[in-house]
């Protein structure tokens, strides 16, 4: 058992050619979108590597499957079978109501500190996008993913905790509060910005980014984000000091030139970068930002290349990753083998990569783009495309695995 587990040892994966991924299906439209994911992964992995590597699945009861079963939404071996085996997948979870679990996501995150949402977005024609030159859109979000508001620590108007916070704050901070408000709390620290940042820079070294921006509301808040910007340029400048510049720095020693081989650190508030990414994409390669910036801006990116259906991700810690649909559960389509099975299956992609296994996932994405060429595409994407024929999910599958395989 042991030669099919993946490792890190040294800060470096080591994947066996058959290693065991767990696996977990999720809720609502999951055991469509995965199925049809399973069979692509499988087949890319089969046909590129002519079965000399092969992923053995390992499912995990979580979500509504695993309450159904053992009466856990989330259960601690489920976690402990995520960071023993290094690499997971998971289909989109639903968000339990009147069950004392905030988000299931949230808490895979908070639990197996999985420190950065990371969020490749890049246009894949022909799919249809509002933008007028969406190929131009070439960016990967790190977004930090333990704290800001995120991390869960508020307490209801009116109840008695708001209303020791709120007295607290009155009188020994002489802040002014509104009667019985609401209260929460945004912690941002410089251990976990730094970490991420450092993450994000590896990231656009490694894969040629010309730039990484510092995505933050330090212009009002000063002391959360205006600290995330600043904790930025200090993990740059103290772990990376021979490979970036900042973009005073270029302006001011190279005449705005980047030299060649060099990352240039710069931030922008977020207000600001929503404009700039839709007027000037190209201007943009990795980007860097706290929890709640992130959310919205990987979202709104995602709609620019053509929707979250289209949009992958996954969540990266030091010991574990889980790559993950980037979209909700759609239970209104459960069952129906309708959706767009894209964002799983681009995410199964990514998870290829991040093993190594480069040549499996560039084959999905090929024979992915090609499928959607040949106008055999799902719902979703057919009434966007003039002359397509509508497929159904698994039906879709099985055109990128017949494409893949010639």
């Amino acid at each position: 058992m042991a030669e099919k587990i993946v490792k890190i040892e040294n800060g470096k994966l080591l994947v066996p050619d058959n290693p065991i991924i767990p696996f977990i299906e999720g809720d609502g439209i999951g055991p469509d979108i995965w199925k049809a994911t399973r069979a692509v992964m499988d087949a890319s992995v089969e046909t590129t590597y002519h079965k000399k590597r092969r992923i053995e699945w390992k499912e995990l009861l979580v979500g509504e499957k695993g309450f159904d079963k053992t009466g856990q939404w989330l259960s601690q071996e489920a976690l402990n079978s995520i960071k023993s085996h290094v690499v997971a997948i998971k289909g989109p979870l639903t968000t339990p109501v009147g069950q004392g679990i905030r988000s299931l996501n949230v808490a895979i995150r908070q639990k197996l500190d999985l420190y950065a949402c990371v969020r490749p977005v890049k246009y894949m024609s022909p799919v249809p996008s509002p933008m007028k030159h969406p190929e131009k859109i070439d960016m990967v979000i790190f977004r930090e993913n333990t704290e800001d508001v995120y991390a869960g620590i508020e307490w209801a108007a009116g109840s008695n905790e708001a209303e020791k916070v709120i007295s607290f704050l009155k009188h020994e901070m002489h802040a002014d509060i509104p009667e019985h408000a609401g209260i929460g709390i945004k912690p941002m620290s410089q251990k976990n910005t730094r970490r991420l940042v450092a993450r994000a820079i590896s990231h656009a070294i490694e894969n040629v980014y010309e730039s990484v921006t510092l995505m933050h509301k330090g212009n009002i808040m000063k002391y959360t984000e205006g600290a995330f910007r600043n904790w930025g340029y200090e993990t740059a400048a103290d772990l990376f000091p021979d490979i970036t510049i900042t973009e005073a720095q270029l302006y001011e020693k190279y005449d705005g030139r980047r030299p060649e081989g060099k990352v240039i650190i710069k931030d922008r508030i977020a207000d600001m970068i929503f404009q700039q990414v839709l007027l000037r994409p190209e201007e943009f390669g990795v980007i860097a930002t706290p929890n709640l910036n992130g959310d919205y801006i990987s979202d709104a990116l995602s709609a620019q290349i053509g929707g979250l259906g289209m949009a992958p991700g996954a969540n990266i810690g030091d010991d574990c990753a889980i790559f993950e649909a980037t979209h909700g559960t759609a239970p209104k389509y459960a069952g129906l083998d309708k959706v767009n099975p894209g964002s799983l299956i681009l995410s199964g992609a990514m998870m290829l990569d991040y093993m190594g296994w480069k040549e499996a996932a560039a084959a999905i994405r090929k024979a992915l783009q090609a499928a959607i060429i040949s106008g055999h595409v799902t719902y979703d994407l057919a009434r966007q495309i003039k002359n397509a024929t509508e497929v159904s999910c698994s039906r879709f599958g099985n055109e990128i695995i017949k494409l893949m395989k010639g």
